[in-house]
C-alpha cells in the first residue's frame, strides 16, 4: 500500500550544545503535496529542512521518507534534490553541463543525459540556452537552470531553501508560478522554506507556521490567513485590527456596531466574549451611518493600487486597505465605517 504521508517526522529534536533549535516536532507531508515550512528568521525552519535533507542529524526522533527510516542516512541515499537560495552553479560549466552534472555522477549514457537535459531546459523555457554560460544569463534564468538541475534527476523529495529571495518582485512571481506548475505537473513531494507569506501562500498546499522550533498553526493559506488560532497568528498572517466584543446570538457586536454573523462562527468558543479580528481589507468608508460607524480620518497614504487609511473609532487606532477606486478623496476627517463579515474572525478573550 502506498504510503499517503510521504515524508514523517516523528518526535524530532535538534540541539546545538545547550541551545534546543526544534523541540519535539512532528510532521507529516503528503505524496504529491507541496508544504511550505514559513516563519520569522531563526524560528527553526531551515533546520527543518535541512533535518530532511539529511544535512543534520537529529538529536532525537525519527525520520521517515516513502515508508523508510532514514533519520541515519546521508542525503546521497535519500533520492532528495535541493534548490538553494545561492543557485550554487558551476561557473566554469556550460548551462548544459550544470543540469546534467547529477546524472553524469549517476554513470548514465551520454545519449540519456543528454536527452534528459534537453527536456528539462525546455520545462524551464531556457531550450537553447545549453551552450551557454551562468555569467551569460540572468539571475531568473539562473535560478531556472538550478530548477532544471533538480528536476533533470526525478527525485523523491524537492526541497527549497528560500529560492526566491534574490529575485526582483516581477522575477519572484514568475518563478513561483513555474515552480508551482512544475510540482503539480509532476506530482512531486516538495517542502519549501520561506519567511515570505505572499510566496508560501502561491506556491503551497498547506502552510506550517513556526516560531522558536514550534508549529504555531497549519494548514491551507485561506485556512491560515481567516482562522488564526492565536494572536501570534493574526498578526502573522497579516494586518489586524483587534477588538473586544460579543456575540448577541444574531450579531459580532463591537462598539455598539452590530455586524451580521453566522452562528457557526463561534462553534468552539464556550464563552460569548471574544477578541474580534477585522482584516484591514474588510473595512469600507462612506459619508453616511449611524453614531456607532463614526470615525475619524487620521492619515492617509496611496500606495499605488491601494491606499492605507488611519482611522481613530471609538478610541481604537485602525488600519483600513482601500482599493483605489473604493476610497473617496473627498472624505472629511468624520467618516463611518462598515466592516465585511467576511473578514472577521474570533479569538478567545485571552489569547496569546
Amino acid at each position: 500500500m502506498e504510503n499517503e504521508n510521504f515524508v514523517v517526522l516523528k518526535n524530532v529534536c535538534k540541539k546545538f550544545g545547550d541551545n534546543t533549535v526544534i523541540g519535539d516536532l512532528d510532521l507529516e507531508i503528503k505524496k504529491g503535496s507541496l508544504v511550505t515550512l514559513l516563519g520569522p528568521s531563526g524560528c527553526g525552519k531551515t533546520t527543518v529542512l535541512r533535518l530532511v535533507a539529511g544535512l543534520e542529524k537529529p538529536t532525537s526522533g525519527q525520520i521517515f521518507i516513502d515508508g523508510e527510516d532514514v533519520t541515519n542516512t546521508s542525503i546521497q541515499q535519500r533520492d532528495i534534490c535541493m534548490v538553494f537560495q545561492s543557485y550554487a552553479l558551476f561557473p566554469h560549466m556550460s548551462l548544459h553541463e550544470n543540469v546534467g552534472y547529477g546524472l553524469k555522477m549517476l554513470r548514465l549514457p551520454t545519449s540519456e543525459i543528454k536527452q534528459r537535459v534537453d527536456e528539462a531546459l525546455k520545462l524551464v523555457d531556457l531550450e537553447g540556452f545549453g551552450d551557454r554560460f551562468v555569467d551569460q544569463i540572468s539571475g531568473g534564468q539562473q535560478q531556472r537552470v538550478a530548477l532544471a538541475r533538480a528536476l533533470v534527476l526525478k527525485p523523491k523529495v524537492l526541497l527549497f531553501d528560500e529560492p526566491l529571495s534574490n529575485l526582483d518582485a516581477n522575477l519572484r512571481r514568475n518563478m513561483r508560478e513555474t515552480i508551482r506548475e512544475l510540482q503539480q505537473r509532476f506530482n512531486i513531494t516538495s517542502l519549501y522554506v520561506t519567511h515570505d507569506q505572499t510566496e508560501a501562500f502561491a506556491v503551497s498546499d498547506t502552510v506550517i507556521v513556526m516560531k522558536d522550533g514550534d508549529i504555531m498553526q497549519k494548514g491551507s493559506p485561506t485556512e491560515l490567513y481567516k482562522k488564526p488560532a492565536s494572536m501570534f497568528m493574526a498578526n502573522f498572517m497579516g494586518e489586524a485590527n483587534i477588538f473586544p466584543g460579543y456575540f448577541d446570538g444574531e450579531s459580532i457586536n463591537i462598539n455598539e456596531y452590530k455586524i451580521p454573523a453566522d452562528p457557526t462562527m463561534i462553534e468552539g468558543f464556550p464563552i460569548n466574549e471574544y477578541q474580534i479580528g477585522v482584516r484591514p481589507e474588510a473595512i469600507l468608508l462612506t459619508n453616511h451611518g449611524e453614531e456607532s460607524q463614526r470615525c475619524t480620518v487620521n492619515k492617509v497614504a496611496y500606495m499605488g493600487t491601494m491606499y492605507e487609511v488611519g482611522v481613530t473609532w471609538h478610541d481604537h487606532e485602525i488600519l483600513l486597505q482601500l482599493n483605489s477606486s473604493q476610497f473617496d478623496a473627498s472624505l472629511s476627517d468624520h467618516a463611518y465605517l462598515t466592516i465585511n463579515p467576511t473578514g472577521l474572525f474570533l479569538l478567545p478573550f485571552n489569547a496569546q
